[in-house]
C-alpha cells in the first residue's frame, strides 16, 4: 500500500476526478443556460383553463411546482395582458381547474409596449386603407398589417433623412461654437454663413418632422379590436403590433419559421420594453467592438513589456519588483480598475483633451465623460498583466542555445528577437490574448463606471463622419444581464431574456477564443516545424 502511494497514482486519479467534476459542472451550467435560452423562442400553446369559481384563464404554461402553503400541485401561467390584468404571470392550483382546451383562434400579439397580449380577434378598423372586403377578420388583419408596415417603412426612411439633417445641423452648431469662442467680430462673416446654412437644415428637418408626424397619425388610426378571456375588449393600434401568431393552429414548419424570425429579431433589432424584449444588436455590437479595441491596446503593450523584462532588463531588484507588481496586478479587483479609469482616463486625459481641443463646448464634456475608448483602455490595463506573464513565460521556454546559435551566425539581438524568438513565442502570446479576451468580455463592474449604459441611442460606429465615435457610450451584454435580471420592475417576465443574453455572451466568448486557439495551433505547428 505504501508503495502504491509512492507511485503517485492516487494523486493522478484525484486530479482526473477533480477535472471530471469541473467539466460536469461547467457543462451543466452551459446546458441550463442554452436550454432555457433556446426554448424562449419556440411558440408555446395558449391553453384556456376553466376554474371552479366560474372564471377562465388563457396563457402559456411556464412551470409546475408544489404549492408551499397547501402542498398541492400548481402551475405558473403566463397570462400577459399586463395593461389589463396588471401582471404577466399567475399561479393556478391544479385542483381548481375543471377543464382545459386549446382554442384554435387564440392569438398572441407581440407589442412595442406593455408586453404580449393574449386574446381573440374581433374586428379591424382600417379607415383610409384600400383593403378589399375579406370573409375572415384574420385575413383583413394581415392585409392591414402589411399595408401599415409599408407605410411605416416609408416613415422610417423619412426619419433617416431627419437623422442626417440633425447630424449636419449638430456639426454646424459645433463649428459656430468654435468660431464664437475664437471671437465673434473677426469671424462674423463665417458665423453668418454657417448660421444661414444651419437654419436651412433645421427648416428641412422641421418640414420632414411634420410629414412624419402626419404619416404616423394616419397609421395610428388603423386599429383592431380584441377580446381577452374574461370578455374585456381592447383596441390596439396596428403600428404597436410587432408580430402576431395563432400558436394552437400553427404547423411544425410554421413554428420553425416563427422561431427563426425571433432569432433574427434578437440578433439584428434594437431592444424595447425596458430591454426585456426585442433584439440585442446594440449590446452585441458594443461587446464585440469593446473586446477588439481592448485587444488592440493590450496586446502590443503587453508584448513589448514582456520582451523588455525577459530580453533586455537586468535581473536586479527593480526588475524583480516590476515582476511582482505585474503578478499582483492580475489579482486586483476589477472595480478598482474602474475607479482608476474614471479618475485617470475620463477626468484626467479626457478632461485635458476637452480643455485643449474642445474648450468651446465646455462645460459639456466631449471626451471628459465615459465612452467606449476609456472603457477599452481600462480593460486593457486590467488584462495586460495576463499578456505580460504569458509572453514572458513563452520567451523563457525557448532554449538558450537557439539565441546563442543565432548570435554566433552573425545576427543582431534585434534580428534574433524578431526573426526567431517572437515567431516561436507566438503560441504563448496567443494564449495570453485568449485569456485576456475571455476575461474582458465578461467584466461589467469597471464598465459601469467608465462608459456602459442601459440604452445607447446611437452606435459607436455609423455612417456619419468621422465614422468611429470613440467618445460615445455603448451597450454591453454583461451589463444587460445585470440590468434586466436585477433592475427590471418585472423580474419574472425578464428571466427568459437573462438566459438568452447569457447564452449570447457565452457564444461570443467561445467563438472568439476558438478562433484564437485555432490560429495559435496553426502558428505552433508552423513555427515548430520550421525551427526544428
Amino acid at each position: 500500500m505504501k508503495k502504491f502511494w509512492k507511485t503517485g497514482e492516487p494523486y493522478v486519479l484525484a486530479t482526473g476526478a477533480a477535472l471530471a467534476i469541473v467539466l460536469v459542472m461547467t457543462l451543466s451550467l452551459v446546458g441550463v443556460v442554452v436550454s432555457n435560452g433556446l426554448g424562449y423562442f419556440w411558440p408555446k400553446q395558449l391553453v384556456r383553463f376553466e376554474l371552479k369559481d366560474g372564471s377562465a384563464a388563457l396563457g402559456q404554461i411556464m412551470q409546475h411546482e408544489k404549492n408551499p402553503i397547501s402542498g398541492e400541485r400548481r402551475l405558473q401561467l403566463k397570462i400577459a395582458n399586463r395593461d389589463v390584468f396588471g401582471q404577466d404571470f399567475r399561479w393556478i392550483d391544479e385542483k381548481d381547474i375543471t377543464k382545459r382546451s386549446l382554442p384554435a383562434d387564440a392569438m398572441l400579439l407581440e407589442r412595442r409596449e406593455h408586453g404580449n397580449y393574449f386574446g381573440f380577434l374581433k374586428s379591424v378598423t382600417a379607415e383610409g386603407l384600400d383593403i378589399p372586403a375579406a370573409a375572415a377578420p384574420l385575413e383583413t388583419l394581415e392585409r392591414a398589417l402589411k399595408l401599415v408596415a409599408e407605410k411605416n417603412e416609408a416613415s422610417r426612411k423619412i426619419k433617416g433623412q431627419m437623422s442626417d439633417l440633425n447630424n449636419r445641423a449638430e456639426r454646424l452648431r459645433l463649428k459656430l461654437l468654435k468660431l464664437e469662442y475664437n471671437g465673434k467680430e473677426q469671424n462674423s462673416a463665417a458665423i453668418a454663413e454657417l448660421t444661414t446654412e444651419r437654419d436651412k437644415a433645421m427648416t428641412e428637418f422641421n418640414a420632414l418632422n411634420e410629414q412624419s408626424s402626419a404619416s404616423l397619425a394616419e397609421i395610428t388610426r388603423i386599429s383592431a379590436s380584441f377580446e381577452d378571456v374574461s370578455g374585456g375588449s381592447k383596441e390596439i393600434a396596428l403600428i404597436e403590433i410587432v408580430a402576431h401568431q395563432r400558436p394552437n393552429s400553427m404547423s411544425f414548419i410554421a413554428k420553425c419559421g416563427a422561431y427563426l424570425e425571433r432569432v433574427r429579431e434578437l440578433l439584428l433589432d434594437d431592444p424595447r420594453e425596458s430591454n426585456t424584449e426585442g433584439g440585442l444588436f446594440p449590446a452585441i455590437f458594443g461587446t464585440v467592438m469593446m473586446v477588439l479595441l481592448m485587444s488592440v491596446f493590450s496586446l502590443p503593450f503587453g508584448v513589448v513589456a514582456a520582451i523588455y523584462l525577459r530580453e533586455y532588463a537586468r535581473d536586479g531588484l527593480l526588475t524583480r519588483a516590476v515582476r511582482i507588481a505585474v503578478n499582483n496586478l492580475a489579482g486586483v479587483p476589477s472595480i478598482v480598475y474602474g475607479v482608476f479609469g474614471l479618475g485617470f482616463f475620463v477626468y484626467g486625459i479626457g478632461g485635458s483633451l476637452d480643455s485643449l481641443f474642445f474648450p468651446e463646448r465646455l462645460p459639456t464634456p466631449t471626451f471628459g465623460t465615459g465612452g467606449i475608448l476609456w472603457s477599452s483602455l481600462t480593460l486593457a490595463l486590467l488584462t495586460v498583466p495576463v499578456v505580460i506573464v504569458a509572453t514572458e513565460e513563452s520567451l523563457a521556454s525557448i532554449p538558450r542555445g537557439i539565441r546563442e546559435g543565432s548570435l554566433a551566425l552573425g545576427a543582431t539581438k534585434f534580428q534574433t528577437l524578431t526573426k526567431i524568438l517572437l515567431p516561436m513565442a507566438t503560441p504563448g502570446i496567443m494564449t495570453g490574448l485568449i485569456l485576456s479576451m475571455a476575461r474582458a468580455a465578461g467584466e461589467v463592474a469597471p464598465l459601469m463606471i467608465v462608459g456602459v449604459v442601459k440604452l445607447a441611442p446611437t452606435l459607436p460606429f455609423d455612417g456619419n463622419f468621422p465614422f468611429f465615435h470613440m467618445d460615445r457610450k455603448f451597450m454591453h451584454l454583461g451589463f444587460h444581464i445585470y440590468d434586466v435580471g436585477f433592475q427590471s420592475p418585472n423580474v419574472e417576465a425578464a428571466k427568459p431574456m437573462v438566459y438568452v443574453t447569457t447564452m449570447l455572451l457565452l457564444a461570443i466568448v467561445i467563438v472568439a477564443s476558438s478562433t484564437a486557439i485555432y490560429l495559435r495551433n496553426r502558428m505552433r505547428k508552423r513555427y515548430t516545424t520550421s525551427t526544428f
